[in-house]
């Protein structure tokens, strides 16, 4: 048992040091890889977290078209969670400061459940959107206060590596959940077979709710001092030019993720040539999943031991190249090749992240962090509705717009990130 701070974590490390893996002990391997200290703990409350939520988030967008809704319903969606992304992420963050993780994640983890209550009570376009509201929430809240607790267990030349750790093991979900959501939507249908994976997201909250408060407990200690004002950091983020800079190009190319990003599902299940299963379409989101997590570890060593700018720019290309290529994929074998792509995205979002926080004051990084994504997200939430109304201009129209605010992103990082 580890205390940081204003907490106790449960350090889930092996006991026994004899044992080897690839010719490295497993001390050495849990070294290298940042994951002593309550690491494992953390990592796998993420797993159990995500995965319930995933089964059906993933193919809203199909389910929203079953229920009659056309392509501005989808639209208004996808800016609702940008919007309450950018919402949540400051409350998670300013939370997690002023009250500690246990309870913010306790709160926001019912909400979750509460929202899938609804759309499985109501299956109609306007109890999802009513629905969102609440389940959209998670992810959100948690990941200012799991980036301020991984800097609090790593020492500064393993919080990249943290942050890896972090973000691949966040892929495990992200592959499993579409996996088994397609297979339910493939035997039930788009209706009735979502509102099951919802069912599954309920029993799922539950079971890591209460694994969560098993495994972080509140220290007796004093606490650290929280920030007295939920817009304390502003005035960090403003006088910062290079927190600045990346806000600039992080926003311009999350106009390019988004702008398309509800509409790949149906893109690649209604539009193509030889349109794809549900259950292939988890197959592509497990392929795009197993990329990302292929390459988080040996980029995460090399950005602790140099400049992280060259591997973020190289993410704002990634992101830059999968609008265009799926013009040019309309079967599923070439969609695994695009998926691949797509995965190649996340070469550099650790670093991303972790040049944030190192830019934050030590004080309050999780407000920080929290205010960041609200200033991004609120803003590409905006933009998100014009990818609807490109989407019903043209689909094409739609992906080649996204691309062009992709490379526009990356040419400002290369210039003044």
């Amino acid at each position: 048992m580890k205390h940081y701070g204003n907490m106790t974590i449960l350090a889930l490390t092996p006991r026994r040091h004899g044992i080897t893996i690839c010719g490295m002990s497993a001390r050495r391997v849990i070294d290298f890889l940042g994951l002593q200290s309550g690491m494992a703990a953390v990592l796998g409350m993420v797993i159990l977290v995500g995965t319930g939520g995933r089964m059906a988030e993933r193919f809203l967008p199909i389910y929203l078209i079953a229920l009659g809704a056309g392509p501005m319903i989808i639209g208004l969606l996808n800016s609702l969670q940008n919007l309450l992304s950018a919402l949540y992420s400051l409350a998670g963050g300013y939370l997690s400061d002023r009250i500690g993780p246990k309870l913010s994640l306790a709160i926001f983890n019912l909400m979750a459940m509460a929202g899938y209550l609804v759309v499985i009570a109501v299956p109609s376009w306007h109890a999802v959107i009513a629905g969102a509201v609440l389940f959209l929430s998670w992810g959100a809240i948690s990941l200012p206060a799991t980036m301020d607790l991984i800097f609090k267990l790593q020492p500064a030349a393993k919080r990249t590596m943290g942050v890896s750790m972090h973000s691949m093991v966040q892929r495990i979900p992200m592959a499993l959940g579409p996996l088994i959501g397609g297979v339910l939507i493939d035997r039930w249908g788009e209706v009735d077979g979502i509102r099951a994976a919802f069912g599954a997201a309920i029993l799922m909250a539950l079971v890591s709710m209460l694994i969560q408060q098993k495994l972080i407990t509140e220290d007796s200690r004093a606490k650290e001092p929280a920030p007295p004002s939920i817009f304390t950091a502003f005035a960090h983020l403003r006088f910062s030019p290079g927190l600045k800079n990346l806000l600039v190009a992080d926003i311009l190319v999350r106009f390019c993720e988004q702008i398309p990003y509800a509409f790949v599902v149906v893109w690649c299940m209604k539009l193509v040539s030889s349109p794809v299963t549900a259950s292939q379409f988890g197959l592509l989101s497990a392929v795009e999943m197993a990329t990302a997590m292929l390459i988080y570890v040996p980029v995460a060593y090399f950005a602790d031991r140099g400049a992280k700018k060259p591997f973020v720019a190289a993410t704002f290309l990634f992101f830059s190249l999968f609008p265009v290529a799926l013009l040019f994929c309309q079967s599923f074998e070439w969609l695994v090749a695009a998926f691949v792509l797509r995965g190649l995205k996340e070469f550099g979002e650790p670093a991303r992240k972790a040049m944030i926080l190192d830019l934050a004051p030590d004080h309050a990084k999780a407000s920080t962090f929290g205010l960041y994504y609200l200033i991004r997200d609120s803003i590409v939430s905006a933009g998100v509705l014009a990818g609807a109304l490109l989407w019903q201009m043209d689909p094409k129209i739609n992906l080649l717009v996204a691309t062009g605010f992709g490379l526009l992103a990356t040419a400002w990082f290369v210039r003044k990130g």
